[in-house]
């Protein structure tokens, strides 16, 4: 199966986003890859610390929410001139049966976060060896 592109059978399907009013909400960029294992999604969240991070998976969607704080939390400073914007990141997957959620790992290295989502044992490949 592949999880990219726009095939009808995506293990990791993107949900549309759902605004709130009161901040506005960032898309993540994400990269999805497959192994034999499992499949890994690694989201860039520029100025998201792991404390900022919510990532949780309730009936087989997987949502990534994000936290980035405004600038002007630098005690005594006043705020010259500012390109970035304070708001949320939020993204929602659709994710396949086939996927063990128990298992999901992450993990938050400069800015970007991992996820392993492991198969299910089941539908892993196998090799079967023929006997005599």
């Amino acid at each position: 199966m592949n999880a990219v592109a726009n095939n009808e059978q995506r293990t990791v399907r993107p949900q549309p986003i759902q605004n709130e009013r009161e901040r506005e909400h960032f898309i993540p960029r994400v990269n999805i890859v497959e192994t034999d294992e499992q499949y890994i999604v690694e989201a860039d969240l520029p100025g998201v610390s792991k404390d900022g991070l919510e990532i949780t998976v309730e009936d087989n969607e997987l949502t990534i929410f994000g936290r980035r704080n405004d600038c002007h939390e630098v005690p005594n400073a006043q705020v010259l001139y500012q390109e970035t914007r304070p708001g949320d990141f939020r993204r929602v997957f659709e994710l396949d049966p086939a996927i063990d959620t128990s298992k999901i790992n992450a993990k938050m290295q400069q800015g970007v976060l991992t996820l392993t989502l492991p198969k299910a044992e089941k539908v892993k490949p196998r090799k079967i060896t023929v006997g005599e």
